[in-house]
């Protein structure tokens, strides 16, 4: 397969998402079809949705594709229910396949479907004691570790059961699970991977009815209202009773990932106070003030990502903005290869150059990221043959020089562009007249946020977590482990 269209940066991770809702009317599964709308971007390979009846019954239906290419209004119908979670993945531990789709869904002891984002950096260990004990799997995604931690704890309740287990997590995992009468979200005592708590509308005389999800672009389109950050080591359990808190780990260092500002989430979500697109548009500023470009004619952004900081770029620096390049929003996978003829000419599958806008010009070109710099070295040419007369790179994020292990799927160092280069070295290798990063204290001016409480290994290796070394590429658990399938 080639991936002909694959962004260039860093890859997505997972949504998750799950609501408490017994009146509204047997609904909840299309309350997360539509949040997991609002989440596609943080996954694209599956999805799935897992719905209960308050006391009865639990279905899931998982598959791979998009959100809107899985469930058909026939689909949401049969997951009728009054709780569900729901999971948009990209792969980040364990391959793409039907199998490493989630949520997972178990009956063990407990009958339970789990959503996660993360990573656990002691999966291989924690599969091993599991299988010591004779339980078996049906995948090779570290997800299931933490279902079957779940669904097999001697606990009295599934409440007890995640305060058991979390202590005995190591890595990220923004987790939702939904029982048959309980939804349950609770996060890393880091705090590396989004969760938030939001609150829908109570429905006559009844009560709030809760949500959780990794952003709040989920409940926007849900019409929910956000209350606040699940704190990391946090465990939320809402049920019948109403909703109740346990800050189950404590005393954890806080390592919010910094690169969710600058990428990962939706610029309409809101992290740490502060709307993402505002945030991204400083980012832009603080960059044209800490790199500018004397005799440049016009600033463009790489679509989409690289748009709000193109802005705020051109706000800074007063010159021009316009869209020189376009991007096909409809591109996926494709599995056919171009022949020779196509690639002569360039496959201009994802972005085309306008030269009536660019021709003749020198023009800063802004994006928000570059790893191992194959499209950005394509978007360089392509500009240079739409007629460009100077094309300078600016880009709103340091350079990414470290792969991350928190469930986000980087490159190795050995293929990202900046690792073992200069600056210069890096203009040189994209074939750009000049390259600019935007500077690590630029980044925490423009999110107003501080070192000591975000991760930022993938720009500097300084992982916040012991035994990240042991944490390798996302498909090691995989090759670590002999799969026996339940």
């Amino acid at each position: 397969m080639t991936d002909l269209a694959g962004r260039d940066g860093p890859r997505d991770e997972c949504g998750v998402f799950g609501v408490f809702a017994p009146d509204a009317e047997h609904e909840v599964s299309k309350l997360a079809y539509y949040a997991l709308y609002a989440l596609q971007h943080r996954g694209q390979e599956s999805a799935g949705i897992a719905a209960a009846d308050l006391g009865g019954h639990m279905m899931t239906r998982r598959e791979l594709g998009l959100v809107s290419q899985v469930f058909s209004e026939h689909d949401l119908r049969t997951l009728a229910g009054d709780l569900a979670v729901g999971h948009v993945r990209y792969s980040t531990t364990g391959a793409n396949a039907w199998e490493n789709s989630q949520p997972v869904h178990r009956s063990d002891r407990f009958e339970l479907a789990l959503a996660h984002n993360g990573n656990l950096i002691n999966a291989v260990a924690l599969h091993g004691e599991l299988r010591e004990r004779g339980i078996a799997f049906r995948s090779t995604s570290d997800s299931e570790i933490i279902a079957a931690l779940l669904a097999t704890h001697g606990a009295d309740s599934i409440v007890d059961a995640v305060a058991a287990v979390m202590p005995q997590l190591e890595g990220a995992y923004s987790t939702v699970v939904t029982t048959n009468d309980h939804v349950l979200a609770f996060r890393d005592p880091a705090g590396l991977r989004p969760l938030v708590l939001g609150v829908l509308p109570a429905v006559g005389d009844g009560p709030e009815r809760y949500c959780v999800a990794s952003e709040s672009c989920a409940f926007d389109i849900i019409g929910a209202r956000l209350v606040r950050d699940v704190r990391p080591g946090e465990l939320v359990a809402i049920s019948s009773q109403g909703i109740e808190t346990r800050q189950v780990v404590t005393g954890a260092r806080e390592a919010f990932c910094l690169f969710e500002y600058i990428y990962f989430a939706r610029p309409d979500s809101r992290m740490n106070g502060d709307v993402l697109q505002a945030a991204r548009g400083r980012m832009g500023e603080i960059l044209a003030r800490e790199s500018p470009t004397p005799g440049a004619d016009l600033v463009i952004p790489v679509p989409d990502s690289g748009t709000p900081a193109a802005r705020g770029f051109a706000r800074a620096s007063g010159l021009p903005q316009d869209d020189g390049l376009i991007k096909n929003r409809y591109v996926g996978r494709t599995f056919i290869q171009p022949g020779h003829e196509l690639r002569r000419h360039g496959l201009r599958m994802k972005f085309n150059p306008l030269p009536e806008i660019v021709g003749g010009k020198r023009i800063v070109v802004v994006d928000d990221s570059i790893v191992r710099g194959n499209t950005t070295r394509q978007i360089v040419a392509m500009l240079r043959d739409a007629g460009a007369l100077g094309i300078h790179m600016r880009i709103s994020a340091p350079p990414i020089k470290h792969p991350c292990h928190y469930g986000i799927d980087m490159s190795t160092r050995e293929e990202m562009v900046a690792h073992g280069r200069t600056v210069e070295e890096v203009a040189a290798e994209l074939g750009c007249d000049s390259l600019a990063y935007l500077s690590l204290e630029g980044v925490y001016e423009a999110v107003r946020g501080e070192r000591g409480r975000h991760c930022d290994a993938c720009f500097t290796g300084d992982y916040p977590l012991a035994n990240s070394a042991g944490a390798q590429h996302k498909d090691a658990f995989e090759h670590a482990l002999p799969l026996v399938r339940a």
